[in-house]
């Protein structure tokens, strides 16, 4: 029996040790990593859904009536200014010009006339104004009619690529009728919206005279190889979503760039004294973000915080933190709000340098 109690004994007091042991890991394993804000100077990039546009995009339309007599150009071809594209039958305009020609020679010789008439004191000076301002219309009829006849001889405005052609060879075709249209893609304007806050932001800083350099970031990912230059912003705000417009101008000597393409631009926004924490540290409830304070006692305090800003792996923020907080770095989803915990300090430097972040 005194064995038997004696095993007993012995097996109480290893299962009392390895409780106690057990709990001494646990306690180990409860100490957690914390560290406090940052505060610097820092620039982000962001990114704007843009809209890409020609310089120069028009319709080119028929200016005269008539049958399509040529095309001389083919959809998607870069076309040189004064080259011929479209040519409409000239027939009934050759004849208009012939017989305005014809009535200006008629209304000449009878000016002629009127003026040796004047001389001789035979006619009055009114007859000869007269007959002047029958040459003089005459003649403007002439000038009339070679327009009307240049105009059959549809050429480039300016160097440009062809679009889409709307007629075809023997089309009849009305006045004002569409042709195709034509777009100088030697530069493009890149409009994109910015929200108000971050105009006002723009246009009271030190840039505010000086032209912005932009990047832009097209559909396939790739940013493309001229950077651009915010030339122009709009009058108005649009109200329905508090946006205005800026544009960027980019110089596109490959023509890579066309128009009606989309993409983003990619703007440096310049931040000074923020606050920056990791973004590892924060978590979301209901789209709101928040950290975990430890306060002096070692006691976890949940905290909303606002971002007002994004790196790789960092937040800046622009509300509910200040450089003398400490919050917890790792294993925030293995405490609560209002725990006690063990911690140790990491100094905010050291954890950004091994974030493998820029700030600059």
């Amino acid at each position: 029996m005194k064995k038997i109690h004696l095993i007993n004994s012995l097996l109480v007091l290893l299962l009392i040790t390895s409780c106690n042991s057990k709990k001494e890991e646990k306690k180990e394993e409860a100490k957690f990593l914390v560290t406090s804000p940052i505060k610097k100077d820092t620039i982000i990039i962001k990114d704007y859904v843009s809209q890409i546009h020609a310089i120069r995009h028009i319709e080119l339309r028929a200016l005269e009536k008539g049958y399509l007599k040529q095309i001389s150009v083919d959809e998607g071809q870069s076309v040189k200014k004064g080259q011929q594209m479209f040519q409409i039958m000239q027939n009934v305009y050759q004849a208009d010009l012939q017989k305005a020609a014809a009535e200006a020679k008629v209304a000449e010789i009878e000016l002629q006339n009127t003026k040796l008439l004047a001389d001789g004191n035979v006619v009055s000076a009114n007859e000869l104004a007269m007959a002047k301002a029958k040459y003089e219309k005459a003649n403007a009829e002439v000038s009339l009619a070679k327009t009307h006849l240049g105009f059959t001889n549809i050429k480039a405005p300016f160097d440009g690529i062809m679009d889409h052609l709307e007629v075809r060879e023997g089309s009849l075709l009305d006045e004002g009728e569409l042709l195709t249209t034509l777009s100088d893609n030697s530069k493009m304007w890149v409009y994109f919206n910015v929200p108000e806050a971050e105009y006002l932001d723009y246009i009271m800083s030190s840039e505010k005279g000086s032209k912005k350099v932009v990047n832009l970031l097209m559909a396939n990912n790739k940013q493309f190889n001229q950077s651009g230059i915010v030339e122009t912003i709009e009058a108005d705000f649009n109200n329905e979503t508090g946006n205005i417009a800026f544009r960027a101008t980019f110089n596109n000597p490959d023509g890579i760039l066309r128009h009606g393409e989309t993409g983003s631009i990619l703007m440096k926004v310049p931040f000074k004294d923020v606050i920056i924490i990791p973004q590892k540290a924060t978590f979301e409830i209901l789209d709101k973000k928040y950290v975990f304070i430890v306060d002096k006692d070692n006691v976890v305090r949940q905290r909303e915080i606002v971002v007002g800003g994004e790196l790789p792996h960092l937040f800046i923020v622009s509300k509910g933190l200040s450089e003398n907080d400490k919050i917890i770095l790792d294993g925030i989803r293995m405490v609560k709000d209002k725990q006690k915990i063990e911690s140790e300090f990491v100094e905010p430097k050291s954890v950004i340098s091994n974030l493998a972040l820029y700030a600059e």
